[in-house]
């Protein structure tokens, strides 16, 4: 069998682990203070409109009260149609942006 030189190797682990304390040190400097995030939207939200969206991608999706309206073409509006019943039930859905 032929033997592999190892010289190599342990060049580049010592190029590897200097280079690795500068980034460290480096991100150290530049730490942040970490934020927690929380869900915006509660699943139940996430449910109505995923139920919208089906009714949208079928065709059957309506606007308007009662489903009286027009056919819904935009997926914009089958995603808003979603949040404000998910609303109207009372789940955690954050208030309409006013324009």
């Amino acid at each position: 069998m032929a033997t592999r030189s190892t010289t190599t190797p342990r060049k580049s682990a010592a190029k590897k682990s200097s280079a690795s304390k500068k980034t460290t040190a480096r991100k150290k400097a530049t730490s942040r203070k970490k934020s927690t995030s929380r869900r915006k939207y509660s699943p139940a939200a996430s449910e109505s409109v995923r139920e919208e969206m089906h009714e949208f991608k079928r065709g059957t999706l309506r606007s308007g009260p009662g489903g009286k309206g027009g056919k819904v073409k935009s997926r914009k509006q089958a995603i808003a149609i979603g949040l404000s019943e998910a609303r109207a039930s009372g789940k955690k859905v954050p208030k309409r942006k006013k324009s």
